[in-house]
Protein backbone atom coordinates (compact mmCIF):
# COMPACT_ATOMS: atom_id res chain seq x y z
CA UNK A 1 0.00 0.00 0.00
CA UNK A 2 0.75 3.95 -0.39
CA UNK A 3 2.07 5.66 2.24
CA UNK A 4 -1.33 7.93 2.16
CA UNK A 5 -4.18 6.18 2.82
CA UNK A 6 -7.32 7.63 2.25
CA UNK A 7 -9.39 5.00 4.01
CA UNK A 8 -9.32 1.82 5.62
CA UNK A 9 -11.82 -1.08 4.90
CA UNK A 10 -13.35 -3.51 6.56
CA UNK A 11 -16.16 -6.14 5.98
CA UNK A 12 -18.49 -7.60 9.00
CA UNK A 13 -21.33 -9.98 8.68
CA UNK A 14 -23.59 -11.30 11.41
CA UNK A 15 -26.36 -13.61 10.51
CA UNK A 16 -27.91 -12.60 6.97
CA UNK A 17 -26.04 -8.57 7.50
CA UNK A 18 -23.34 -7.23 5.65
CA UNK A 19 -21.38 -4.48 6.43
CA UNK A 20 -18.81 -2.30 4.49
CA UNK A 21 -17.26 -0.29 6.73
CA UNK A 22 -14.77 2.78 5.60
CA UNK A 23 -12.95 4.46 8.38
CA UNK A 24 -11.40 8.24 7.73
CA UNK A 25 -9.03 9.78 9.61
CA UNK A 26 -11.24 12.51 11.39
CA UNK A 27 -13.07 13.61 14.54
CA UNK A 28 -15.56 10.78 15.21
CA UNK A 29 -18.60 11.40 13.35
CA UNK A 30 -20.77 8.16 12.33
CA UNK A 31 -22.69 7.59 9.15
CA UNK A 32 -24.69 4.37 8.67
CA UNK A 33 -26.78 3.94 4.92
CA UNK A 34 -26.21 8.05 4.71
CA UNK A 35 -27.72 8.82 8.12
CA UNK A 36 -26.18 9.79 11.69
CA UNK A 37 -25.93 6.55 14.00
CA UNK A 38 -28.34 7.64 16.09
CA UNK A 39 -30.80 7.84 13.58
CA UNK A 40 -30.14 4.94 12.34
CA UNK A 41 -30.09 2.55 15.59
CA UNK A 42 -32.52 3.48 17.56
CA UNK A 43 -31.70 1.11 20.61
CA UNK A 44 -29.02 2.24 22.65
CA UNK A 45 -27.75 -1.60 22.68
CA UNK A 46 -27.26 -1.42 18.98
CA UNK A 47 -25.40 1.87 19.44
CA UNK A 48 -22.96 0.41 22.11
CA UNK A 49 -22.44 -2.57 19.66
CA UNK A 50 -20.93 -0.29 17.11
CA UNK A 51 -19.03 2.16 19.27
CA UNK A 52 -17.48 -0.85 21.35
CA UNK A 53 -14.12 -1.50 19.21
CA UNK A 54 -13.42 2.59 18.97
CA UNK A 55 -14.07 2.58 22.76
CA UNK A 56 -11.64 -0.87 23.69
CA UNK A 57 -9.20 0.54 21.56
CA UNK A 58 -9.53 4.57 22.56
CA UNK A 59 -10.00 5.69 19.05
CA UNK A 60 -13.61 7.26 19.15
CA UNK A 61 -12.53 10.54 18.34
CA UNK A 62 -9.98 9.79 15.87
CA UNK A 63 -12.05 8.44 12.88
CA UNK A 64 -14.97 9.20 10.78
CA UNK A 65 -17.12 5.75 9.47
CA UNK A 66 -18.76 5.66 6.79
CA UNK A 67 -20.97 2.35 6.59
CA UNK A 68 -22.85 0.59 4.10
CA UNK A 69 -24.80 -2.32 6.04
CA UNK A 70 -27.97 -4.20 3.77
CA UNK A 71 -29.90 -7.67 5.12
CA UNK A 72 -30.87 -8.97 8.40
CA UNK A 73 -32.66 -7.24 11.31
CA UNK A 74 -31.35 -3.98 13.17
CA UNK A 75 -29.36 -6.04 15.79
CA UNK A 76 -27.97 -8.31 13.51
CA UNK A 77 -26.61 -5.38 11.34
CA UNK A 78 -25.50 -3.52 14.45
CA UNK A 79 -23.23 -6.60 15.04
CA UNK A 80 -21.85 -6.39 11.78
CA UNK A 81 -21.06 -2.96 11.53
CA UNK A 82 -19.13 -3.98 15.17
CA UNK A 83 -17.23 -6.48 13.34
CA UNK A 84 -16.44 -4.30 10.09
CA UNK A 85 -14.89 -1.47 12.26
CA UNK A 86 -12.84 -4.28 14.45
CA UNK A 87 -11.65 -5.62 11.17
CA UNK A 88 -10.86 -2.24 10.05
CA UNK A 89 -9.08 -1.11 13.03
CA UNK A 90 -6.71 -3.57 13.06
CA UNK A 91 -5.65 -2.22 9.46
CA UNK A 92 -4.63 1.30 10.86
CA UNK A 93 -2.90 -0.34 13.51
CA UNK A 94 -2.22 -4.25 13.81
CA UNK A 95 -1.24 -4.08 17.19
CA UNK A 96 -4.86 -3.47 18.34
CA UNK A 97 -5.19 -7.26 17.27
CA UNK A 98 -4.94 -8.94 19.93
CA UNK A 99 -6.53 -6.60 22.39
CA UNK A 100 -9.76 -6.95 20.01
CA UNK A 101 -9.65 -10.65 19.26
CA UNK A 102 -9.70 -10.96 23.35
CA UNK A 103 -12.74 -8.95 23.49
CA UNK A 104 -14.31 -11.48 20.57
CA UNK A 105 -14.54 -8.41 18.26
CA UNK A 106 -12.54 -10.16 15.09
CA UNK A 107 -14.71 -13.54 15.57
CA UNK A 108 -18.09 -13.71 12.78
CA UNK A 109 -20.38 -15.27 14.75
CA UNK A 110 -21.44 -18.44 13.36
CA UNK A 111 -24.65 -18.76 14.05
CA UNK A 112 -27.48 -19.06 11.07
CA UNK A 113 -31.15 -19.58 11.59
CA UNK A 114 -32.04 -22.93 11.05
CA UNK A 115 -34.39 -24.07 8.01
CA UNK A 116 -37.95 -25.56 8.83
CA UNK A 117 -38.19 -29.44 8.62
CA UNK A 118 -40.92 -30.81 6.86
CA UNK A 119 -44.29 -31.74 8.97
CA UNK A 120 -42.36 -29.38 12.08
CA UNK A 121 -43.86 -25.77 13.15
CA UNK A 122 -40.24 -24.27 12.89
CA UNK A 123 -37.19 -25.93 12.50
CA UNK A 124 -37.30 -28.13 15.95
CA UNK A 125 -40.80 -27.79 17.40
CA UNK A 126 -43.27 -30.69 16.69
CA UNK A 127 -47.02 -30.14 16.70
CA UNK A 128 -48.74 -31.26 19.70
CA UNK A 129 -49.09 -34.99 20.31
CA UNK A 130 -52.35 -36.26 20.44
CA UNK A 131 -53.60 -39.61 21.38
CA UNK A 132 -57.18 -39.48 20.20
Amino acid sequence: MSDQVRYYEGIGRRKRAVARVRLYPGDGQIVINEKDLAEYFVRPQDRLDVLAPLRLTDTENRYNLSVLVNGGGITGQAQAVRHGVARALVQTDPNLRTVLRRAGLLTRDPREKERKKAGLKRARKAPQYTKR
